[in-house]
């Protein structure tokens, strides 16, 4: 009968227990409302000091894997996917400003989850939204890692572009792109032309088959008429930008030509240092990746430095 008894008081504790650490675990979490943020999901990945990971077009949060296994040890990763990107639900309907949702919606997650000053590492598109959202909102973010990515990206070949001017063009290709997805061949063509490995290109044209074509193409068209170029002045993170030249070359593009490009489109973000990787193509992370981890381990390691140099300081 005692027996009986305490193992009845054991399991009762235990049950306790349980109670305690799914309240617990639901109260962590009751800041994050799905519903608030229809442009994205997002899953979180190790412990430390916040960062968030965003993919570019039409890839999903999958794209970090390899830079999550690298920093989830001393960082809580927070990686985004949007929707009807990479085989995620597109969102329905697709707003005529996407990429704005995404970023307001990205930037309360920030709030609501109170993330303070979290690393944002961003590749392409995930890249511009990084910058616009410290723009935006100049004390909500930490130091930036920019992939790949420029201000403004219909002024690559015309400095003197303005948004206006590049609305023919954006729309004819909004127009083009929703009428469906490339084909099969086509796809890996397009990946072909911005990483190297194999097995990446397969993953990556995958990505773009699975993609929802009405969402690809308003992102586009977000992307090719919003000018950041002025508004990096109010940026005010150190920020790294990495910037690839490789696949231009076949085109007359060199390395010096495209760091150009880079330093005039980033003019007037205030901290900022450009490095250019000798051989990787636009997924840098994949196709220069040591190169990639080393660039971003000495900037994270550098800044983490100052912010402990600045509480002792004050």
């Amino acid at each position: 009968m005692k027996l009986l008894l305490t193992l009845r008081r054991h399991l009762q504790a235990i049950g306790l227990l349980l109670v305690v650490f799914l309240l617990a675990s639901l109260a962590a979490h009751a800041t994050d409302n799905p519903a608030a943020h229809p442009t994205f999901t997002v899953k979180v990945t190790g412990k430390g000091r916040p960062m968030l990971l965003i993919p570019g077009l039409t890839c999903p949060g999958a794209v970090w894997d390899e830079t999550v296994a690298r920093y989830q040890k001393d960082y809580q990763c927070h990686v985004i996917s949007l929707a009807g990107f990479g085989g995620q639900p597109a969102p329905q309907p697709v707003s005529d400003q996407f990429l704005q949702d995404a970023r307001n919606q990205i930037l309360t997650y920030v709030k609501s989850e109170k993330l303070t000053k979290p690393v944002v590492i961003g590749h392409s598109l995930g890249g511009f939204l990084a910058l616009w959202m410290s723009a935006t909102d100049p004390s909500a973010l930490g130091p930036l890692v920019i992939v790949d990515s420029l201000p403004f990206l219909a002024a690559v070949q015309n400095a003197n572009l303005t948004a206006d001017a590049a609305k023919p063009m954006a729309e004819g290709m909004r127009q083009q792109m929703r009428q469906g997805h490339m084909s099969v061949a086509q796809s890996r063509q397009m990946s072909a032309g911005m990483m190297t490995d194999t097995a990446r290109i397969t993953q990556a044209s995958r990505w773009s088959q699975l993609s929802d074509p009405a969402t690809v193409a308003q992102a586009m068209y977000d992307l090719y008429t919003t000018d950041l170029r002025s508004d990096v002045a109010r940026i005010q993170q150190p920020t790294l930008v990495l910037g690839a030249w490789a696949a231009y070359k076949a085109y007359g593009s060199t390395m010096e030509s495209t760091r150009a490009i880079y330093e005039q489109q980033y003019a007037k973000l205030p901290q900022h240092r450009i490095e250019m990787s000798e051989a990787g193509k636009h997924f840098l992370m994949w196709d220069d990746t040591q190169w990639f981890f080393a660039q971003t381990d000495a900037f994270l390691k550098q800044n983490a430095t100052a912010k402990r140099a600045g509480k002792v300081r004050s």
